[in-house]
């Protein structure tokens, strides 16, 4: 199982991003624990100064925009 957090306030491309990533693990058959933190002070410990921000047991994978559907594949299938 990945330990999935999504990084961001309240702004739709965070929930798109989740909804993203729920697909694409559904899709893919791979099991997931799906996090949204919204604590801007959690959310710069991490290092993301740009949201929505990603984070894959424990390592911040993407920060900034809206992931392609091919980069959440490659980082579920990692």
């Amino acid at each position: 199982m990945k330990n999935i957090k999504v990084l961001g306030g309240c702004c739709g491309n965070c929930d798109t991003v989740m909804k993203m990533i729920e697909t694409q693990a559904k899709n893919l058959g791979v099991e997931v624990a799906l996090e949204k933190v919204t604590d801007m002070a959690t959310i710069l410990g991490l290092g993301v100064m740009s949201t929505p921000g990603v984070v894959i047991d424990g390592k911040v994978v993407h920060s900034g925009s809206v992931p392609a559907p091919s980069k959440i594949d490659a980082w579920l299938k990692g």
